[in-house]
């Protein structure tokens, strides 16, 4: 494998070997950038004859990934034994035109000495993380105005289709989030839902029915975009209409925008529910329309006593659950957008975000931006659930 996510404490190496290793790395990561096959299986031990094919395959990969940049720093060095040693590396790298901050990656490395020179003779599997998209198979790429679109194993019409839908994402996301952002987005786009689960690092099955995710690092305000990729999965997106996939990437591009203002702080029900906000906002969809579960609840008499709870919004759990709790989260946002006015419905997602801790977030929030409580706020909000859904 090419590439294993975690996280790694950096720290010198200062020794001779250290020095050695690095200078390897460094050899390597320049054969990756230049496209130079050769140069880039030289540092593999010549003796890890499946290590050199894996290799050589995600290599030929990588091919149409526009890249930036690519780096690895060597943070720490165990000798374990007579020209063995084992060294924890961090990956970063950037796609070209799309990444204003890299990708960081960690993997583990087993190395052995052979005439003076050190190899890489192993990859050790990842403790936690996802895989790469390139581990997967060949990648195609399609580059739309907007938006690079990173597909294996795909009908490059169907990622030509992506790249449309997500040109029309991001400026619709930008006029929700006027704010600074890349505005470009990134999608990657697997084979299968097993896929979406290994770039997630997680069971496949509690993403059976989600079309797309946004992964990234959540910055708190002002802080550098992080290098966000919204993550598809094909077998639920196939299913969508064009307006549902419109959706769908007019919500996950409004996470992106919004990602250096969320934080610890900001609840799940304010994160989803903007992002819904964004992705129907102006699309002339009723309320019952975009929000068919809660209504049914409404006409029941069951009308929800408290904003959506973070547990609420699990993948893994009932499915209707799941659409209430999205449904009452882009309802809270759009009752905050009608009667407080949009301007003050962003300005609240910052102050919430900027908090820094989610004790007392939302609380303050509320009280220096809407000028109200919690307390009364769920009033509202439930009464406003009654007028638009009963």
């Amino acid at each position: 494998m090419l590439l294993v996510s975690a996280c790694a404490t950096p720290r010198e190496p200062a020794d001779v070997a250290a020095r050695d290793i690095q200078r390897t790395l460094d050899r390597r990561a320049a054969a990756v950038v230049s496209r130079d096959e050769a140069a880039y299986l030289a540092p593999l031990d010549p003796a890890a004859t499946r290590l050199r094919a894996a290799e050589r395959e995600e290599f030929r990969n990588l091919a149409q990934v526009p890249l930036r940049s690519w780096e690895y720093r060597l943070t720490g060095l165990d000798r374990t034994g007579t020209g063995r040693a084992t060294a924890r590396v961090e990956l970063r790298y950037r796609l070209a035109e799309y990444d204003e901050v890299p990708v960081k990656v960690a993997e583990r490395l087993d190395l052995t000495r052979r005439d003076g020179r050190w190899y890489v003779a192993a990859e050790r599997p990842p403790e936690r993380g996802g895989a790469r998209l390139w581990e997967q198979g060949e990648v195609t790429a399609v580059r739309g105005e907007r938006s690079l679109v990173l597909g294996v194993g795909q009908d490059t019409e169907l990622l030509r289709s992506m790249a449309r839908t997500a040109d029309r994402a991001v400026p619709a996301a930008g006029r929700a989030w006027p704010g600074r952002w890349s505005r470009r987005l990134v999608v990657l786009v697997p084979a299968s839902l097993d896929g979406m689960g290994a770039l997630l690092g997680a069971p496949a099955a509690g993403y059976r029915g989600i079309a797309a995710v946004t992964t990234g690092s959540a910055g708190g305000p002002g802080a550098a975009s992080s290098a966000d990729r919204v993550i598809v999965n094909p077998e639920a997106y196939g299913l969508l209409g064009d307006f549902g996939r419109r959706i769908v990437l007019t919500h996950e591009a409004t996470h992106v925008a919004t990602r250096a203002h969320t934080s610890a702080a900001t609840p799940m029900w304010l994160s989803e529910g903007f992002a819904d906000w964004a992705a129907y906002r102006g699309t002339g969809r009723t309320a019952g329309q975009a929000a068919p579960e809660l209504q049914r609840s409404v006409r029941a008499a069951d009308v929800p006593a408290a904003l959506p709870a973070d547990k609420d919004f699990g993948f893994a759990g009932d499915a209707g659950a799941l659409a209430r709790a999205y449904e009452g989260g882009w309802l809270a946002c759009e009752l905050i957008a009608r009667e407080w006015g949009e301007e003050r419905l962003t300005a609240f997602y910052r102050a919430v975000g900027g908090h820094g801790r989610r004790e007392g977030a939302v609380e303050k929030a509320m009280h220096e931006v809407l000028e109200t409580t919690p307390e009364d706020f769920t009033v509202r909000w439930r009464e406003y659930l009654r007028s638009r859904l009963a």
